[in-house]
């Protein structure tokens, strides 16, 4: 099985704070009997707040959190003491996290940045003491505000992988075993359809020590538009890269189709997704000869960049890195 560790959807209730309650208080000292109102204001609720993070690239710490729960605000206190504000509760989530409400699906916000802060469910605001209620009619106010409620809502949180290159093909196209060739990154790899049934990231070392992220992300199939196979949870990520490695067999039967369907599923899933920049590796070309590979280039589609390369004998695999970078860096 593979690692079940990478989660990339969950959701839970979030409930924020409330505010504490503004105080009813009067000034009172030795020599001043009866004073004015001084009553504090009380503090703000917990927010809860989601922090984008480097140093996760799952959501699996929030698999199992049904309920985030912030602190409420204390009460505010004589002599216009403030109450104390309700600790927050910070979240930190991968690069690509997606916010949305769990009833309208309506998404809230995304987190792409190292240290982004965003609040996701806002606290109650403090109530004000009796001091602001003081008027030239009403000098001694026996009243202040009640703290205002917090918020208790569902939230579904959606990871989108962030990576400059996306890979694209039916399962066992050679996906896993390219990225296990040419980074750092050790995908299962194995000769049955679904090996991966999690993304894999990879660092791709460059020229000059440039580098840049591919996603070995789970065969499509058929149908993964409706939710086929792994479907929509394997579309979901392709949204973000920014280039598209269609990779499609040498020993497939027919290339020009097996590429149709591919981009069909796309179109199906997101129309936007036919404006990214797309490339077409054809793999496992070790077995070919030249003869073999001039014959086979006439049904390779014609709109489209394309290389045949082998990930075990790492035929192209420089030239396919070239282009690569130069379909990344003319964005």
């Amino acid at each position: 099985m593979a690692d079940s560790n990478f989660i990339d959807y969950v959701k839970f209730c979030s409930r924020s704070g409330a505010g504490g309650a503004g105080s009813v208080h009067f000034r009172r000292e030795k020599h001043v009997p009866k004073g004015g109102p001084d009553g504090g204001d009380g503090g703000r609720g917990g927010h809860i707040i989601l922090k984008g993070s480097t140093q996760v690239w799952t959501l699996l710490h929030l698999k199992y959190k049904k309920h985030v729960i912030a602190e409420e605000g204390k009460g505010g206190e004589g002599g216009r003491r403030k109450g104390r504000d309700g600790k927050d509760v910070i979240l930190e989530v991968p690069l690509g996290t997606i916010a949305k409400d769990a009833e309208t699906f309506e998404t809230r916000f995304e987190i792409t940045e190292e240290g982004q802060e965003v609040i996701l469910t806002r606290g109650g605001r403090g109530g004000l003491g009796n001091d602001h209620f003081k008027t030239a009619t009403n000098q001694a106010p026996h009243f202040a505000q009640p703290g205002e409620d917090g918020i208790e809502e569902w939230i579904i949180l959606e990871l989108k992988l962030l990576a400059d290159v996306g890979l694209v093909g039916f399962p066992n196209a050679g996906k896993s075993t390219l990225l296990s060739s040419i980074s750092a990154a050790r995908p299962e790899i194995g000769d049955y359809p679904f090996t991966t049934l999690v993304p894999n990231l990879g660092v791709i070392p460059y020229r000059d020590e440039k580098s840049f992220v591919m996603a070995d992300i789970p065969g499509i199939i058929e149908g993964a538009a409706e939710g086929k196979g792994l479907g929509l949870r394997f579309l979901r990520h392709i949204e973000r890269n920014s280039i598209l490695l269609f990779m499609i067999p040498a020993d497939s039967d027919n290339i020009k189709n097996q590429y149709k369907i591919l981009l069909g599923e796309l179109q199906k899933y997101n129309p936007e997704l036919l404006d990214k920049k797309r490339l077409l590796a054809i793999t496992k070309a070790d077995m070919l000869d030249d003869e073999l590979i001039g014959q086979m280039k006439k049904d390779v589609p014609k709109d489209l960049d394309s290389i045949f390369i082998s990930s075990v004998s790492g035929y192209n695999l420089d030239k396919l890195k070239d282009m690569l970078w130069q379909a990344i860096n003319v964005q």
